[in-house]
């Protein structure tokens, strides 16, 4: 009986020891390699899609105390640091809520950028877009919050479509994405002319209607630039995508979006 016993202790024992090693190799993987990331809302469309599920590239700009959960790693500003370069998505924490936000780099050190009639200047020179086909999908809940999305051929029944338009921006170097418009006269379609300080970014949604970023003051809850320091990692590659509720709704998956490179 006492064999018995011991050898059950023994067993939960090991037990514990494998899910603590376990926990610990997942810690270190998740702080240095890859970080998981799914995305919640619809400020990055059409690029990314409430639903998509990714992993962000955390060696891409080096380490810093938000690389790790709760922004608990012991280091002041960053280590093994390289930039973004113009055009990157990435994921970092916001400076003031202790969130983390996924946008697209648009103003490195130094730039201006300014928003004029809803087009982006960058440096005293207009970024050239050209429109494309419209951005289409269903007024519908999305997502574990049930967001509803904003269209531009609104009022909209639940159920129809809802459309966007949809242009092709390409910034200083050559990088090319979409970008959406909801409607003309925006709050943030028209802006003052901002100046990115050195050490430091300037962000905004391809969503362009429907996103928080550094267009926005941080002192009334917006984003403002962001030191590099908060830098979590590159969003290189959809691994997953579901338009559903819930992931068990295997009907709602998004096949042709598995492995989608994040341009």
């Amino acid at each position: 009986m006492a064999d018995s016993t011991a050898t059950k202790k023994d067993g939960i024992w090991e037990t514990i020891k494998t899910i603590f090693w376990a926990l610990v190799i997942a810690g270190i993987f998740r702080t240095l390699f890859f970080q998981p990331f799914w995305i919640p809302s619809g400020s990055m469309k059409d690029t990314l899609l409430i639903g998509d599920f990714l992993f962000v590239n955390k060696m891409a700009y080096g380490y810093s105390a938000h690389s790790c959960p709760w922004s608990m790693c012991p280091i002041s500003d960053r280590i093994l640091a390289s930039e973004p370069e113009r055009g990157d998505v990435v994921v970092f924490r916001h400076p003031t809520r202790g969130v983390d936000f996924i946008k697209r780099v648009i103003g490195l050190p130094g730039d201006t950028i300014q928003m004029q009639d809803g087009v982006l200047w960058l440096n005293g020179e207009e970024v050239p877009t050209v429109q494309v086909e419209d951005f289409v999908e269903t007024k519908e809940q999305q997502g574990p919050q049930g967001l509803i999305p904003r269209c531009a051929n609104d009022p909209v029944s639940e159920g129809d479509d809802c459309i966007k338009q949809r242009f092709t921006e390409t910034l200083p170097g050559g990088h090319s994405h979409d970008v959406l418009n909801i409607m003309d006269g925006w709050v943030a379609d028209d802006t003052a002319t901002f100046t990115v300080p050195e050490g430091q970014y300037f962000f905004m949604g391809d969503n362009r209607d429907n996103s928080e970023d550094s267009r926005f003051n941080p002192a009334t809850g917006g984003l403002g630039f962001v030191p590099a320091e908060f830098l979590i990692g590159r969003a290189d590659r959809i691994m997953f995508s579901s338009a559903g509720r819930s992931l068990l709704y295997f009907w709602t998956w998004r096949s042709d979006r598995f492995f989608k490179a994040v341009e």
